[in-house]
């Protein structure tokens, strides 16, 4: 069986954990702490970074979005559509929802890594401006939850779990439709919800 090499509060790893429960393909889930810089997850992946999935040939698959294309031709297409227009929706709106996920760790780890007196303010507003840009877009226009999701829809739902892991009370203010769409996700998908960051 592959095995993920995971965080539970990443929301990368999250996302891969969402998808593959999704596609109903069987991993072995084996926590990891990246501050350890454990050997297992350093020879996966020279860079350090989850979430990896090892396959049962000892190939390696790092990168969330990497793994979630591999899943999808696992389970003949179920996390992306195979009509091109629909795909390329998914595609955006998954690499959406890491991107806000990639500006809201840049300010975890500003704040995590550096002492308070050298936290510098204008990266910590720019990485904020850019969140706050892409959530808007989203709540004003959420995504449909059809019954069949995409992995762009996954995406979401973990980066919307990490935001309330992290910044609980400063995202979701003017954002209703947003956090309805979590909460009817959630409804819809019970199955996932244990899988969001958390």
């Amino acid at each position: 069986m592959p095995k993920l090499l995971y965080a539970s509060t990443s929301p990368y790893s999250s996302k891969v954990r969402m998808a593959a429960a999704y596609a109903g393909i069987a991993i072995d889930l084996v926590p990891v702490k990246t501050e350890d810089k454990p050997a297992e997850l350093i020879s996966a992946n020279p860079l350090g970074k989850i979430p990896v999935l090892v396959l049962e040939d000892g190939r390696t698959i790092h990168d969330s979005r990497a793994i979630t294309q591999h899943l999808n031709r696992l389970s003949k297409n179920v996390l992306f559509p195979r009509n091109p227009d629909k795909r390329l929706e998914a595609e955006v709106l998954e690499a959406l929802a890491d991107g806000i996920c990639d500006c809201a760790l840049s300010m975890v780890y500003e704040r995590r890594t550096r002492p308070d007196a050298m936290v510098y303010q204008p990266w910590l507003d720019r990485q904020w401006a850019k969140i706050t840009a892409a959530l808007d877009l989203l709540n004003a226009n959420p995504p449909k939850l059809p019954k069949k999701v995409t992995a762009g829809q996954l995406a979401l739902r973990a980066t919307l779990g990490y935001l309330a892991l992290r910044f609980g009370g400063q995202w979701e203010k003017g954002r209703g439709r947003l956090t309805r769409w979590a909460a009817r996700f959630d409804e819809k998908f019970p199955e996932l919800k244990g899988c969001v960051p958390g």
